[in-house]
């Protein structure tokens, strides 16, 4: 292999145009863009032409590059839930290594079915769960595997999911049914269950799990409300969900406020007011939030009975008004409190003082996740690179494994309200 390792990206949405794609410029010395695919040929076109890719090397689908010759070292696979693993097995037998988006998948079979491929082939399959990366919560595991706290004896967590974010992404958006991507616990949450089981060093038992669609139903819908909210809509003045006052007016993501970048770069490639207003007259994200087909969950308690007797809870919520993840870990000697939306670690042990660490002095990248994704992906190059294996902290698709039984292992007791489902007959 050259010094640079040359990749392939199979999907240029948000994750594989706007995040994975833009690593190649952050570290040039060890990362080459060689192939791309996608369905829609205005993207391909234009990352081709920011990254010098070749038109013999653009493709029209994740399909048809994988049909050709290996074109590179590893595959950025970034495409919708339900077609990783599809597209995995086959670029596995291929040769290549692969940096394949979360979930895995949402069928327990073909997970299994890609982690036995992937140890046929011996490639590296990393999952991204790119929490794990993060500054606040490598400090994190830092202290807990210290022992400073003691023993973790309960830990409640929750994702704050935010309540535009829940309305953009899963009720108008791309993972708003279970029926065609996957659960909101294992979309969502795979993250969370990942860094909890990570963090603590502890496995699940058993689960246990309630939630429902609390709102964002059609019996919920406001009078005098329309099916789009630019069709005379006589609910718009009190709706926060409308979907102009979230695309121009919001003050953190609204194009009034300067962004052109996530989430309006889903409704348009280049956001302008002009294309923003078409986007929301005519496509998905101009749709009422009552009127959609969507069925995930806008909330969810997950209770996870571990097997030193140990318990966690976690709680996913659209209804907040920022988007971040908070947690307590709870141990018999002292608790810690990690705050990712003010990028703080707060530490008391019994006894003394809260020690307050501010994150935000220990690192200058928090872009994406954190600063979990560039992270991420240069430590996989290194990896590829000097053929190391995975560390403490790389998510190996074996790893990954254990978020998703508990994730998919919670989505069956909560559609059995509340059942407790004991992991290792799930699994069996």
């Amino acid at each position: 292999m050259s010094r640079k390792v040359r990749v392939a990206l199979a999907g240029l949405g948000s994750r594989g145009k706007d995040t994975y794609a833009k690593t190649a410029k952050l570290f040039p010395e060890k990362m080459e863009i060689t192939a791309i695919a996608d369905i829609d040929p205005a993207k391909v076109k234009e990352v081709a032409r920011e990254y010098g890719v070749p038109e013999n090397a653009c493709f029209s689908s994740a399909e048809e590059l994988i049909a050709q010759e290996k074109l590179a070292d590893v595959m950025f696979i970034t495409t919708q839930d339900r077609q990783h693993v599809g597209h995995a097995i086959p670029a596995l037998r291929k040769g290549y290594h692969l940096l394949l988006e979360k979930p895995i998948s949402p069928r327990l079979e073909e997970c299994r079915e890609l982690v036995k491929v992937a140890k046929e082939c011996n490639r590296q399959v990393i999952i991204c769960h790119v929490l794990r990366y993060t500054p606040i919560y490598s400090k994190l595991k830092e202290i807990l595997d210290s022992g400073a706290v003691g023993e973790i004896v309960s830990v409640m967590s929750i994702e704050n999911v935010g309540w535009w974010h829940q309305a953009h992404s899963f009720v108008r958006g791309n993972w708003r049914n279970s029926d065609t991507t996957s659960p909101m616990i294992l979309q969502k949450c795979c993250h969370d269950m990942d860094l909890l089981l990570w963090l603590t060093g502890k496995t699940c038992k058993s689960v246990s799990s309630f939630g429902s669609t609390y709102l964002f139903d059609e019996a919920h819908a406001p009078q005098g409300a329309a099916k789009r909210c630019l069709d005379g809509c006589q609910a718009k003045a009190e709706c926060p969900f409308d979907a102009e006052k979230i695309y121009l007016e919001n003050r953190k993501i609204g194009l009034h406020s300067g962004n052109r970048e996530w989430p309006l770069d889903v409704l348009t490639m280049h956001p302008t007011e002009e294309s923003i207003m078409e986007a929301i007259r005519k496509g998905p994200y101009g749709r009422c939030v009552y009127y959609c087909d969507n069925n995930v969950v806008d909330h969810q308690v997950v209770n996870l009975n571990m097997t030193d007797g140990s318990t966690i809870s976690h709680t996913m919520c659209a209804f907040t008004a920022t988007g971040s993840r908070y947690a307590k870990f709870m141990g018999t000697k002292g608790e810690v409190i990690a705050d990712m939306s003010e990028n703080i670690l707060k530490i008391t042990e019994f006894g003394k003082d809260t020690e307050i660490i501010d994150i935000s002095k220990l690192a200058s990248d928090f872009s994406g996740h954190g600063g979990g994704d560039n992270r991420m992906v240069e430590e996989f190059l290194d990896m590829i690179l000097e053929g190391k294996e995975p560390n403490h902290r790389t998510t190996s698709v074996e790893r990954s494994m254990e978020s998703h039984y508990c994730a998919l292992a919670a989505e069956e007791s909560r559609l059995k309200g509340g059942e407790v489902i004991e992991i290792a007959q799930f699994i069996k």
